[in-house]
């Protein structure tokens, strides 16, 4: 008999309350522990008050938990069956963003689906990782040899970057392009072909460039020299910065942080609410949750060279990056040694969609984690 196009993924052998026993009940508590610090600065931003930041955000993970939670659950051939799917119907919310998309934060990228708001291009990096890492799980290694192979994952990565950019969001369409990347990466492609492919993609930044908005631009300006304009572009990084040091070792205390409390702080829920946490708790703080962090990151380590199948290996590892890429991008800019381009602190800044992101990479990962003996072979994509 022919192989088919479409298929009916096979049950995984375990039983639902097996896999609910293998899932790492200490990462949960572990990824709990961090929106437990995003609820208390919240309530911190906005001056000893549950409302209407904090609470909001309670709600939201508690939701997201449970769907984290459910997916811990699937099946791993269910999640290859799901994979391009997803990527299409992401990709087609993007497409919707442009067509009645809501303005916001200097850029077109929410929709409006009458129940809650979401940001599609959040979705995006994960259904991105999940597409490629299934494209790559049907290839033999002896086929990244030949380019033509590289052609799919580039249209893969460059058709949602392109929309993103148009948003326009710097930051998102950053860690997008560098989700997809580190698959292509992690999957096995020659060296000269990935080095290749970085190499020639430095050519578009002048297109790049050109199509990011004034305020974008004098955010990267003001990133080589904040001095610049302090009393414009470059007065966020300089106010997060005397905000950083002034926190010291163990910090001024709960709710004692002055130049978040006084207003000096701009963004204070959102881009720069590590600099709150910094202020308040000093150092030692800062430390905690990075180590928090660190934890969540070596686990998806762990499951990612551990796992016996291909597109295993490569989902947990491609999005165990885009979770580092979060934190790395985020801390490095509220500390001035990158450019600020609103990527949010994982499960502690104020915001839905990109919660419910990592909540469904985290999914992904402890999936993964759970079914990490399964041996899924490239026929299992057309059995």
């Amino acid at each position: 008999m022919g192989r088919s196009l479409y298929f009916a993924p096979r049950t995984f052998d375990l039983s639902l309350v097996q896999r609910l026993g293998k899932i790492n009940w200490f990462m949960v508590l572990t990824i709990m522990a961090i929106a437990g610090i995003g609820f208390a600065m919240l309530y911190s931003v906005a001056g000893g008050s549950w409302d209407p930041w904090a609470k909001n955000q309670a709600i939201r993970f508690s939701f997201a938990l449970i769907i984290m939670i459910g997916i811990a659950l699937f099946d791993l051939k269910w999640l290859m069956a799901l994979a391009y799917p997803a990527y299409i119907g992401a990709l087609g919310l993007l497409i919707l963003v442009e067509v009645m998309g809501q303005s916001g934060m200097g850029g077109q990228r929410w929709l409006d689906l009458v129940v809650f708001r979401i940001q599609p291009s959040e979705i995006m990096k994960v259904a991105v990782v999940v597409a490629l890492a299934k494209y790559f799980h049907t290839l033999t290694p002896e086929t990244y040899r030949y380019y033509r192979h590289l052609i799919i994952p580039i249209i893969l990565i460059a058709l949602p970057a392109v929309l993103v950019l148009r948003q326009p969001d710097l930051g998102t369409a950053a860690l997008l392009a560098l989700g997809g990347l580190s698959i292509i990466f992690l999957a096995g492609v020659r060296a000269w072909m990935f080095w290749a492919g970085i190499i020639g993609s430095l050519g578009s930044l002048p297109f790049i460039w050109r199509s990011l908005r004034d305020y974008q631009q004098d955010r990267i300006l003001t990133f080589l020299n904040p001095d610049i304009d302090p009393l414009g572009a470059g007065y966020q990084i300089i106010q997060s910065k005397i905000a950083l040091g002034s926190g010291g070792l163990f910090g001024k205390g709960f709710l004692q942080g002055t130049q978040s409390h006084l207003n000096f702080l701009p963004e204070m829920k959102t881009d720069f609410i590590f600099t709150v946490l910094a202020e308040e708790f000093g150092l030692v703080g800062g430390l905690v949750l990075i180590s928090l962090y660190c934890l969540l990151l070596l686990y998806g380590f762990y499951v990612s060279v551990t796992c016996r199948s291909h597109f295993g290996r490569l989902l947990a590892g491609g999005l165990v990056f885009i979770i580092f890429l979060y934190i790395f991008i985020n801390i490095g800019m509220v500390m001035g040694l990158l450019p600020v381009v609103g990527v949010p602190l994982p499960l502690v800044s104020y915001g839905g969609s990109a919660m419910l992101t990592i909540m469904i990479a985290y999914g992904l990962i402890l999936s993964v984690g759970v079914q990490r003996g399964v041996n899924l072979s490239r026929q299992d994509i057309f059995s």
